[in-house]
């Protein structure tokens, strides 16, 4: 059973930073596949932001230059820092295992208002 659990969501400023933490419970980590996805409200859930289990990564247009996704093998842990925040990046963010099966977490709250 892989348990996701993500951290980090808070209410900040349009220009703030925060780092959203995901903490995996799943023997051999470093063979999944790794994402995070965020849902505005009445929206589809879209792809922020993956790495490959050899640390390629890919973002949605919309955050490149200003997110950044990277993994910790050792510690079961991937994270998601998040520069320049803008109102349009509120959402709630959810972390994503990928090895045949796909698991999610239950998603951190990211507000980004003045």
């Amino acid at each position: 059973q892989v348990q996701l659990v993500e951290s980090g969501g808070d209410l900040v400023q349009p220009g703030g930073s925060l780092r959203l933490s995901c903490a995996a419970s799943v023997t051999l980590f470093r063979l999944y596949a790794m994402s995070w996805y965020r849902q505005a409200p009445g929206k589809q859930r879209e792809l922020v932001a993956a790495i490959t289990i050899g640390g390629v990564t890919t973002y949605t247009e919309s955050v490149k230059g200003r997110f950044t996704i990277s993994r910790d093998n050792a510690n079961n842990m991937v994270y998601l820092q998040m520069n320049s925040l803008k109102p349009e990046d509120t959402a709630v963010y959810y972390c994503n295992a990928k090895l045949g099966h796909e698991y999610w977490g239950q998603g951190t709250q990211v507000t980004v208002s003045s």
